[in-house]
């Protein structure tokens, strides 16, 4: 069933777009909290003509999530986690754990905007999460997750020769 967001719906999409979803979850959900309208063709043809009138204010939020996507190349972020036996962490990283840490680093992304896939990140490494800040503007965002346990010297190899008093 197609419908056509009125507000923006977390790991569904952004308000004007036109997506398909279960018929259920537009009948009992979307539809009755007044998030969606049908995608029939009256509210199609005026949803054009909104975003007809909207292209300028358009083209400022686009320009703005291109600039703040340019601002987010520059970052490179690497997230420290309890880790435990081998690369598997203690607990899990996030959208909102990455919506923190690029506030830290110095780009202020909502988390909303921020989608991990399979939601959560479980082991350490380099993973990518993608970044919506507009219908037309994603970016997928590389970043790496590492142990927050102090890297340890290698131990030193003991002298096992024992001297000889002669």
């Amino acid at each position: 069933m197609q419908i056509i967001l009125k507000q923006d719906v977390e790991n569904l999409g952004l308000e004007f777009d036109v997506i398909d979803v279960k018929p259920g979850y537009a009948r009992n959900f979307l539809l009755p909290k007044g998030y969606a309208l049908l995608a029939t063709p009256k509210n199609k043809a005026e949803l054009a003509a909104t975003l007809e009138a909207r292209k300028e204010e358009e083209a400022k939020l686009v320009a703005a999530a291109t600039a703040k996507i340019e601002q987010l190349k520059k970052v490179e972020l690497t997230i420290p986690a309890k880790v435990g036996a081998g690369d598997k962490l203690f607990g899990s990283i996030n959208n909102i754990n990455i919506s923190e840490a690029l506030a830290a680093a110095g780009v202020e992304i909502e988390k909303k905007y921020i989608k991990i896939p399979g939601n959560t990140i479980k082991r350490t490494g380099k993973f990518t999460a993608k970044v919506r800040l507009h219908r037309d503007v994603e970016f997928d965002y590389e970043f790496s997750i590492v142990s927050d346990a102090p890297v340890e010297a290698a131990p030193k190899a003991e002298n096992t020769e024992k001297t000889e008093e002669a």
